[in-house]
């Protein structure tokens, strides 16, 4: 199809929004190990997860037979707030490039979250809040995921208490603002409220925290009261299910102008993004259909995929939690207090894990963060969109992938998540332009230490 036959915005309709998120665990080939109960080293059923998880989740979280799950009325009725999202067709950052390609991206931060973690938290309250709940609590490195789920409870009514990871607190404290806002109790982690914060503290009181302490906190504080129950912002089965609804808009935008990528790009922290993303086209994949080169982009300061060992491990850094196996670099291994706070976790989604460690997941990269700064300041001057320090990873592997097809003449079509906005990251900017950010980057001494913490 001609190029000036594609609106530079692809929007679908209220009533092209998907009924059904997707579970890619219904159809890879290798189903990811299960998750073991770090008691008894037993695989988990569903009532050793009942006191942690709301009940329709521990079902999901265990769902490997069902392709398409329905999405229940409310859940859709709030989605249609904000969704469907559009899909958008970056002329400008092509013409910028003097590429071939042509680059398109599902941006997620049209919402006051500003992120797409908006897409899981609703459905994680609506199910908390049909149970009959009094609310839940949650951990959040960046704050995306504290403002989604703060903004769910706030809808439904449920009490939200959230553990911010501390260095993540100081570098943002409008986020704050913003939960406390729609209700949210937000707590820098790790903190004197938790018997487990309190060790993490005694063992370093200088510690800038990460999301395995914050999850640590909140498990213990949603097991210890009566009437909660503990929800995750990625990683997890059921989250990627959710975030399902990010490709599965994005593939029937582009099919409504014959379009199909042949690169799909995201940023991986922990992995929901680029899981929701990716999970329509990786179906293709998995049963035998032409598919996208898929490249998982992830902060050299956090190197999980491209540093980690694939090994069974804790989700949290005081053990509390079941042990998953993924990529990893160690429960108790701290990442540098980089900008990227979203992307600062020791270990990546099973599904991902196993569809990389597989050869379906075709490529990761570890990047610094001052050639994601330098892509992202580029794109907001070009595409005028400030993003978000975790979406400029995939921005900066896009923006190698359409030089390549400079030089190579190819005009290969790649999509790419912009998962939300930088409005809350300005000090991140700040410290950028003002020429004082630096790289940080861990050394084989410093992962050892995480890896020396690995369970037998």
């Amino acid at each position: 199809m001609s190029d000036k036959n594609i609106p530079y915005k692809i929007h679908l309709t209220e009533d092209e929004l998907p009924k059904a998120w997707y579970n890619v665990r219904a159809d890879m080939k290798t189903d990811h190990r299960p998750i073991l109960n770090p008691g008894t080293l037993k695989p988990m059923n569903p009532e050793d997860l009942a006191p942690v998880f709301c009940d329709e989740l521990v079902k999901q979280e265990l769902n490997d037979k069902d392709r398409f799950i329905e999405i229940p009325a409310p859940v859709r009725d709030f989605y249609k707030m904000y969704r469907p999202s559009p899909l958008v067709r970056a002329y400008f950052l092509e013409k910028e490039l003097g590429t071939p390609a042509k680059i398109y991206y599902k941006y997620e931060g049209g919402n006051t979250s500003g992120s797409h973690k908006l897409n899981s938290a609703i459905a994680q309250a609506y199910y908390a809040h049909a149970q009959g709940l009094k609310g839940v609590t949650t951990e959040t490195g960046a704050g995306q995921w504290g403002t989604a789920l703060s903004m769910a409870c706030g809808y439904f009514g449920l009490d939200c208490r959230v553990y911010m990871v501390k260095v993540s607190a100081e570098q943002k404290p409008y986020r704050k603002a913003v939960m406390e806002t729609y209700g949210a109790t937000v707590t820098p982690s790790p903190s004197n409220t938790t018997q487990i914060g309190q060790k993490i503290l005694a063992d370093d009181p200088n510690t800038t925290g990460s999301l395995g302490c914050a999850i640590s906190e909140a498990v213990e504080a949603a097991v210890t009261s009566e009437g909660y129950r503990y929800v995750l912002g990625s990683v997890l089965n059921q989250v990627l299910i959710h975030q399902s609804i990010i490709g599965l808009e994005a593939k029937a935008a582009m099919e409504k102008y014959s379009q199909y990528p042949d690169i799909i790009i995201g940023c991986a922290g922990g992995g929901s993004n680029l899981g929701g993303l990716m999970a329509p086209f990786m179906a293709d994949r998995l049963t035998g259909k032409a598919s996208p080169y898929f490249i998982a982009v992830e902060p050299a300061s956090c190197p999980s995929l491209t540093r980690g060992k694939f090994a069974y491990d804790f989700c949290d850094t005081g053990k509390v939690t079941p042990l998953a196996k993924m990529y990893t670099l160690g429960s108790s291994f701290i990442p540098a207090s980089n900008h990227a706070g979203g992307l600062r976790y020791h270990g990546m989604s099973p599904i991902l894990s196993q569809l990389y460690h597989d050869g379906y997941l075709d490529e990761a990269r570890a990047v610094g963060q001052m050639s994601v700064f330098e892509a992202a300041k580029l794109f907001a001057r070009v595409e005028g969109l400030l993003p978000a320090p975790e979406s400029a990873h995939a921005i900066r592997a896009t923006i190698d992938e359409a030089i390549k097809c400079r030089e190579t003449g190819e005009a290969k079509t790649i999509l790419f998540g912009l998962t939300g906005t930088g409005y809350f990251d300005m000090s991140a900017y700040m410290q950028f332009n003002s020429g004082a950010m630096e790289d940080y980057i861990p050394t084989d001494a410093d992962l050892q230490r995480g890896f020396a913490g690995l369970p037998d």
